[in-house]
This record gives C-alpha cells, sequence and structure tokens, in this order.
C-alpha cells in the first residue's frame, strides 16, 4: 500500500521535529506531509529548514481543514491509505504497518488505534465523555468503537476521496459514525500512545468538556437527521 501519514501541526515548534524523525526512521517507505496550519510560532520555519513534505496554511483553519487539505493531496498523488498522525509525540508510528495490515486482511475502509482495547484510554470528564460517544454511536450503527476519540486513524481510498471532496466530513467521531451508517467497515487494533511531547493541549480541562458536549450533540444530529454523507 501506497501510504501518507498527514501531520496537522498549529505551533508544535517544540514536538514537529521528533515526530517527524521518529515517523521516518521507523516507517521510511511511508510519505508524510506537514500541514501547518497558520502557525505563529517557528512550526513553518523547522518545514523550511529541514526541507520537510508540507504545505503552509495562510490562517489558522482547524484540524479538520487541515486533515482535508492532506487528504486532497493524498488524493490527487494517488495514495491508497491516509494515517491520521498527530505532531505532539503521542502517537507511535510502529502501528502505522500493523493498522495497514489489518486494513488489508480484513477489508476496513477505516482503522483505528484504540488505547482502549489496550487497556488504557481518556479519563476524567473526557473518560466520562468517550464513554458516552461510545454509547451513541453503538445506539446509532450498532457497532462498539472502544476509543472514539483516538486521534490516531487510517482511511482507505474510499474515504480519502470522501474527505477530499466532502465540506462537512471532519476526523472526529460523529463522522466516523455517519460514515459507518452509510456502508463504511471500520475496527480498530490495540495500540498504547504517549503524553504530548512538548507544548500545550488546546483540550484542557473546560475545553474537554465543551467537546465533547459538542460531538455528543453532533452525533444526535449525524445520526438521527442526517442520512447522506458517502
Amino acid at each position: 500500500m501506497k501510504i501518507l501519514a498527514v501531520i496537522p501541526a498549529y505551533n508544535e515548534e517544540e514536538c514537529l521535529e521528533g515526530t517527524v524523525s521518529e515517523l521516518t526512521s521507523v516507517c521510511p517507505s511511508i510519505g508524510y506531509l506537514v500541514v501547518n496550519d497558520g502557525s505563529k510560532d517557528g512550526t513553518g520555519d523547522i518545514c523550511d529548514r529541514l526541507g520537510y513534505n508540507h504545505v503552509d496554511l495562510p490562517v489558522n483553519c482547524g484540524l479538520a481543514s487541515g486533515f482535508k487539505c492532506g487528504c486532497k493531496y493524498a488524493y490527487r498523488n494517488g495514495y491508497d491509505a491516509v494515517v491520521q498522525f498527530d505532531s505532539d509525540g503521542q502517537h507511535r508510528p510502529e502501528y502505522i504497518p500493523v493498522m495497514a495490515d489489518a486494513m488489508e486482511k480484513k477489508g476496513a475502509d477505516i482503522v483505528i488505534a484504540s488505547r482502549g482495547l489496550a487497556g488504557g484510554g481518556a479519563v476524567g470528564a473526557r473518560g466520562i465523555g468517550a464513554k458516552l460517544i461510545t454509547t451513541l454511536i453503538k445506539a446509532g450503527t450498532k457497532q462498539t468503537i472502544t476509543d472514539p476519540t483516538s486521534g490516531m486513524r487510517m482511511y482507505n481510498r474510499s474515504m480519502i476521496e470522501a474527505y477530499a471532496k466532502s465540506f462537512d466530513l471532519a476526523p472526529e467521531p460523529d463522522s466516523i459514525a455517519l460514515l459507518m451508517r452509510n456502508g463504511a467497515k471500520v475496527i480498530e487494533i490495540p495500540a498504547e500512545m504517549r503524553e504530548r511531547q512538548g507544548g500545550t493541549s488546546y483540550l484542557r480541562f473546560f475545553s474537554s468538556i465543551s467537546y465533547m458536549a459538542r460531538t455528543c450533540i453532533s452525533l444526535l444530529l449525524f445520526l438521527w437527521f442526517r442520512k447522506g454523507g458517502r
């Protein structure tokens, strides 16, 4: 499989170099694209200085736009799969070949690296929110996703096209559930993840609660009122 790692990056000067270095060392045959999402720190300078394959967005557009930018690149350049890969060092590249193998052998459209299957997962408010999201997804799709908020997901060619051409799909649990309802096969593989290796997460206590609340509301709207999406 021809695989592209899409690495959205917003103000990740502390982590980006280590993330890309580890990715290219562990998975030298996998392509990558850093999407510099309007960073205000030295992220763009690092990409230029080290010659990374990257695109610079003029303003901060958010994760969804950054990921869709990567999907457009993958679709136009004939990639078979895209893996969403965080720039902050949380995701471990050794799981990418495992995800690709599972995708091929099981004919999956989306493969999720699940902390839940590896005995981990979100805790506190995020953990409660994740369990609620899992419940809502199961109610709407009759399938269980153990780690719905995992940011490490692999998408096959048909999903790349869907994200590249849609205007309202995002790499979030509500879109995953919608795609499942419309026939996408989603599987999980067990994976351990690290804490971010530097910088500051945008998901702090109150923003985590807000994110979970928005996601749950969106799930209700997507699953019970919307029928399209693929």
